[in-house]
């Protein structure tokens, strides 16, 4: 059960939900995906485009990977050509593509996680909402993933998680939410470690007149140049949303440059 929420999410934030067991992680991700209704109290606002990707998969549905897919993606508004290429690109980014044509009711359980994970990306979702998304996907599908939720974010979504693994996105976090007995807290992003994590540095140059594009990820630190260039330098987990976020503006930033920022504790002095 959970009281005393209160929570409003921003638009391009990637949101940790952490907590005990028993808390109410899940039913807190399963109101902000519209899957449950609160018994007191409102959720107020425009209903994004949501996509949510439950604990358990319930994999005894009458279709094939690929044809659940193309369902979801209809579902979305897609058109069925538009769906059926989008289903094929994500079961082939995750490694499923050979099991397209497969009953679900017959895919393990990873595969499984597989088709559960690309059905909330194909669409394309503003509000992307993660239940341990994660478990059960192999070394590169979990890979996958996080570029995805990357991607995501970056595009100006917002990717509310649970996972089990502390480390996960640790660096790109940009709020965590910690669920307990007095409510729902709202905190910054634990350390990951005493030691500070790899930096680098983008150098860009903006069109004339053009400002940086608002709530860039990780919160660059900005420094502008004699020649008219911009230094950002970021936490290297955030570098390739950065870069996305950059080249994918209207008008789009040009990057100079590349490079390790000065400091890194992995710098050889």
């Amino acid at each position: 059960m959970l009281r005393g929420v209160d929570l409003a999410l921003p638009a391009r934030s990637l949101v940790r939900v952490e907590g005990a067991n028993g808390t109410g992680k899940s039913t807190l991700l399963r109101l902000l995906a519209g899957i449950d209704a609160p018994t007191e109290g409102r959720i107020t606002g425009r209903r994004p485009r949501t996509a949510y990707v439950p604990e358990r998969f319930p994999a005894a549905l009458p279709f094939t990977a690929a044809g659940y897919l193309v369902h979801l993606g209809r579902i979305h508004g897609l058109r069925r050509p538009e769906a059926a290429g989008r289903a094929a690109e994500w079961l082939t980014l995750f490694g499923a593509a050979e099991h397209a044509r497969t009953p679900l009711a017959e895919l393990s359980k990873g595969t499984s996680q597989k088709v559960a994970v690309a059905q909330a990306l194909l669409a394309e979702p503003e509000l992307l909402v993660l239940d341990e998304a994660w478990t059960g996907l192999d070394a590169a599908a979990r890979d996958a993933l996080d570029r995805a939720v990357a991607a995501r974010v970056a595009a100006g979504s917002t990717v509310v998680f649970v996972d089990h693994d502390p480390r996960r996105l640790a660096g790109a976090v940009d709020t965590v939410l910690r669920v307990g007995g007095a409510g729902l807290a709202e905190g910054t992003p634990a350390p990951s470690g005493t030691r500070p994590g790899p930096r680098v540095r983008i150098e860009v140059t903006g069109p004339p007149g053009a400002p940086l594009p608002a709530a860039l990820p990780g919160g660059p630190v900005r420094t502008a140049g004699q020649d008219g260039t911009l230094s950002l330098t970021v936490d290297a987990a955030h570098s390739d949303a950065l870069l996305s976020a950059l080249l994918t503006a209207r008008p789009p930033w040009h990057i100079s440059r590349l490079s390790t920022a000065p400091g890194n504790p992995d710098e050889t002095p």
